[in-house]
């Protein structure tokens, strides 16, 4: 404040500076950002703070910071001032004591944080000793043998726009006399296409792998003097998904055989599917085109109005696949579409998502679990009005995380891991459920504030937030459908918005795709490259071109012919 006194002191004055218009612009834009933020109601107190000052990580020790512990300490602010001084400057010379530590052995010239084996995409070339052999005398001793060793590597990284062009000029010779013309022949590298599999892989990878939208790439692409139309490259990517249609139903079909899947879902713009387009939309098309037998009653219902897009993750004999829908659907209605083709002989799938009704597959029958992390996260954001209370139940959860922590180091069945949980977790459950109901019983907590909801809410559902513990191989939280949804709220942030229905299928496509090839450590562009060249093997067999076996599926095709 005293700041701005001397600011408005100086503009009362006529004297003012570019950094005194630099604050004043600044203190504007938030005075305006944050009006509009008030104006939304699902905002509260505690996430405002974040979005205005950083959102800082729900890790336990993180929540339960120095605030907590001095209010149960009991003491006094300048007590607290001073030992945060204190422990400041302790913090500082210990760090610089890190940083002498760290800077007495200098690292080796050319170390990186990622070591040569990680650059498995790039070119490998095999350099021989200039005039030396495995098996020659040595030039020193003259008496021993050489033989081959662990090779030295080097690394060496260079740029190029992310679509490369080559212009072929032809040669062309005219006949003085009869005017007949003879070009050369393109050589066997220039291709039949003017885009191949790679430019489109790019394309899509760029698209919906990383949310850079195509009038981005083309200015891109235009800057680096290799033009890139927008719409060619909507054209490109729809032809693309056309050939790897069948490994994306592919993917649906399996994940139906799933064990467990996590559902979620987000919010998107299809225009097409928006205003007055939807209604004109509505209008010309046909009811008697549509398929009678097609499961779209939800679309074709008028008073819904909202958009979304669904994750599903389905884990499927120690694999994980992701899936993507956009439309009108919830998340529940897309997983009831993909488990409808699940085999009836199959026992029910373990299904983990949050406590929304929407998140359920209607009349399939799933073994439902619920979060705990959107459990957890209610006492997160009231830790500073209850801390006490809070803490009770963030270390409870604290060291139910632990043990599934120690149930993956140690690699356990989904036996052992309910065993241990049924071990460790159990007992601690138990008393968090006893505690939290008698809260409620011996009238400690008032049920209507916010850590009344937080309480309420995990007595609720408290049978499917522990199922953990009765349920081999039942998950803890929905935390791997939230993270794979982030490559739709990235795609929303930067694209906006889809132009139609039959985009945004493309771009569930893709991102299904790519999203499984991440979650299986397949290289995303190779595997899309290798889908759009074999489109007719993968239509004939798309089980054999999966991103975990299509590299199988291409070495046998190679050796084949070998064999023959």
């Amino acid at each position: 404040m005293d700041e701005l006194e001397d600011i408005l002191q100086r503009i009362e004055a006529g004297h003012t500076t570019p950094e005194d218009c630099e604050r004043i612009r600044q203190v504007s834009y938030s005075y305006v950002h944050l009006l509009a933020l008030l104006k939304d109601e699902k905002v509260k107190v505690g996430r405002l703070r974040k979005l205005l000052f950083g959102a800082s990580t729900e890790k336990t020790d993180s929540v339960l910071g120095e605030q907590v512990e001095d209010s149960a300490e009991g003491k006094s602010e300048s007590e607290s001032e001073s030992e945060s001084e204190s422990k400041s400057e302790n913090d500082s010379a210990s760090s610089d004591e890190n940083e002498e530590q760290k800077t007495s052995k200098p690292p080796r010239p050319g170390h990186g944080r990622n070591g040569a084996d990680a650059f498995r995409g790039g070119d490998q070339v095999e350099v021989p000793h200039e005039f030396l052999q495995p098996g020659d005398a040595c030039p020193e001793c003259r008496d021993g043998t050489l033989y081959a060793s662990k090779p030295g590597v080097l690394v060496r990284i260079v740029a190029r726009p992310p679509l490369h062009s080559t212009v072929y000029r032809l040669q062309k010779l005219r006949c003085h006399l009869c005017g007949r013309v003879f070009k050369a022949k393109p050589p066997k590298e220039a291709g039949k296409e003017k885009y191949d599999a790679t430019a489109r892989s790019m394309i899509a990878l760029l698209k919906y792998g990383t949310g850079m939208p195509f009038n981005r790439l083309a200015g891109l692409q235009g800057g680096l003097d290799i033009p890139l139309p927008a719409s060619t490259q909507c054209e490109l990517v729809q032809d693309s998904a056309k050939r790897a249609l069948p490994a994306y139903k592919e993917l649906i079909r399996q994940a139906a055989a799933g064990t467990v899947c996590y559902n979620d879902d987000t919010t998107v713009k299809i225009l097409e599917c928006m205003g007055k387009r939807a209604k004109k939309r509505e209008s010309e098309e046909d009811p008697s085109a549509k398929d009678p037998d097609a499961n779209d009653a939800k679309e074709m219902d008028p008073s819904r109005k909202g958009l979304f897009t669904s994750g599903i993750v389905s884990t499927c004999e120690g694999r994980r696949i992701a899936l993507f829908f956009s439309g009108r659907q919830h998340a529940g209605e897309n997983l009831r579409d993909v488990l409808l083709q699940r085999d009836k002989e199959l026992p029910p799938v373990i299904q983990m998502s949050d406590a929304l009704s929407r998140n359920l597959p209607g009349e399939l029958e799933t073994l439902v679990a619920n979060c705990l992390c959107h459990g957890r996260r209610r006492f997160v954001d009231v830790v500073e009005q209850f801390p006490e209370e809070c803490r009770y139940v963030l270390e409870a959860l604290k060291h139910v995380y632990h043990t599934d922590a120690l149930a993956r180091e140690r690699e356990l069945s989904p036996e052992d891991r309910l065993a241990l949980h049924q071990a460790e977790s159990g007992p601690v459950m138990e008393d968090l459920h006893a505690w939290l109901s008698r809260q409620f019983d011996d009238r400690l907590v008032e049920p209507n504030s916010s850590l009344g909801g937080a309480i309420k809410y995990m007595l609720k559902h408290w049978k499917k937030l522990t199922l953990f513990l009765r349920v081999a191989g039942a998950p803890l939280d929905n935390n791997i459908c939230e993270r794979a949804l982030k490559m739709a709220i990235r795609h929303r942030r930067n694209s906006l918005f889809f132009k139609t229905q039959n985009g945004a299928e493309v771009g569930d496509l893709f991102m299904s795709l790519i999203h499984t090839c991440a979650l299986c450590d397949a290289n995303p562009f190779d595997y899309l490259t290798e889908l759009d060249r074999h489109a007719d093997q993968l239509a004939a067999n798309p089980a054999d071109w999966m991103p975990w076996n299509y590299r199988q599926t291409l070495a046998r095709a190679k050796a084949m012919p070998a064999a023959g």
